[in-house]
């Protein structure tokens, strides 16, 4: 199981330290560095700016979210940023939910399944640039019909530097992380727990199992998965450096009856806990919402507590179909993370 750092996404302006955090995970052996993007800050810009000064650690998107931009135009960022970096980049896309795609992005949510599918579809047309791209679909057609008729089906001017540059799909949903497994070349899960591994793991052989011919080998496929790391020897004080993240996603970040990360965590058993946190959160109360985010639901998600305690419970999270697991953590705390977890 490798090692990956999150940077995740701004909060009210650059984060501190995020430069030598990169450089950092660099040299302590970590495989890769990924960025996110919510509705502020983008998760390219970022990516090309820290990873400039890098030379071997890959760089991700987790993840860059598909109505931000047109499939052509996320295909361009990855083969510029693949050539930039010497191939290392993967592209990390996802759907994220109505009320940013709807509310921000101004696009329409339903059906993000088959939206998702024909996006990667055309990535995948622009990357291959075996031909003109293009596509007939219910939501992306190029050349585009209608308009001013002059449309014409074009071929990137830029060869890629790798024709197969990875594309991985974040998914939460059971019919989601099977279009993973089918489509994509790797998945990156949030709130995942061990306790759950033979279920993802079945969803996940649903998708390979129509897999198209040509790409790569179902051995080959990545599960990136975001986990939180906070090392204290105090296990509630560590749980309270994560809580306020279940609270927001678990209370905030989706509507009430549409919140697919929520969704995640009412299936690892915790639906009575995030009916008190959505209730709190829904209220305005961040304080009490993050205060009703039980330890156990904390420990499930994330690796939280006494050094000792970690290295106890990692034999777990070793046998899960995890092959990156992606860390979300203080800068400060990587030396140690990285000799906890190597």
């Amino acid at each position: 199981m490798r090692l990956g750092y999150h940077t995740g996404y701004w909060s009210a302006g650059p984060p501190q330290g995020a430069q030598e955090a990169v450089l950092a995970a660099e040299q302590l052996g970590f495989d890769s560095v990924w960025t996110a993007e919510a509705y502020g800050s983008d998760a390219l810009t970022p990516l090309a700016w820290w990873g400039a000064r890098t030379s071997r650690i890959r760089l991700g998107t987790a993840i860059a979210q598909i109505s931000a931009r047109t499939p052509t135009a996320a295909a361009m960022a990855a083969l510029t940023l693949d050539h930039l970096s010497g191939g290392r980049f993967t592209l990390g896309l996802g759907a994220s939910g109505p009320q940013v795609v709807e509310g921000w992005y101004g696009q329409p949510y339903p059906r993000p399944l088959a939206r998702t599918r024909e996006y990667v579809d055309v990535v995948r047309q622009v990357l291959a640039r075996e031909a003109p791209v293009t596509y007939d679909g219910a939501f992306y057609q190029l050349p585009l019909q209608g308009g001013a008729g002059l449309g014409k089906a074009l071929r990137s001017t830029v060869h890629p530097l790798r024709a197969d540059l990875p594309v991985h799909l974040a998914a939460e949903g059971p019919k989601n992380v099977a279009l993973a497994g089918e489509i994509a070349d790797g998945w990156l899960p949030l709130f995942y727990s061990p306790r759950m591994d033979g279920t993802y793991r079945e969803l996940l052989a649903d998708g390979f199992a129509r897999r198209g011919a040509g790409g790569r080998a179902v051995e080959e496929f990545e599960v990136t998965a975001t986990v939180p790391v906070v090392l204290d020897d105090d296990v509630e004080r560590a749980a309270d450096r994560v809580r306020p993240f279940i609270a927001l996603y678990a209370g905030g970040m989706g509507a009430k009856g549409a919140n697919f990360h929520r969704d995640v965590l009412d299936r690892l058993g915790y639906a009575d806990a995030c009916d008190e946190i959505q209730a709190h959160f829904l209220a305005g109360d961040r304080a009490r919402a993050t205060a009703a985010v039980p330890l156990e639901l904390v420990q499930d998600v994330a690796l939280v507590g006494p050094a000792a305690e970690i290295r106890d419970r990692l034999p777990s999270w070793r046998s899960t179909a995890i092959t990156t697991l992606l860390v979300q953590a203080d800068p400060r705390t990587l030396p140690q993370i990285a000799a906890l977890l190597a």
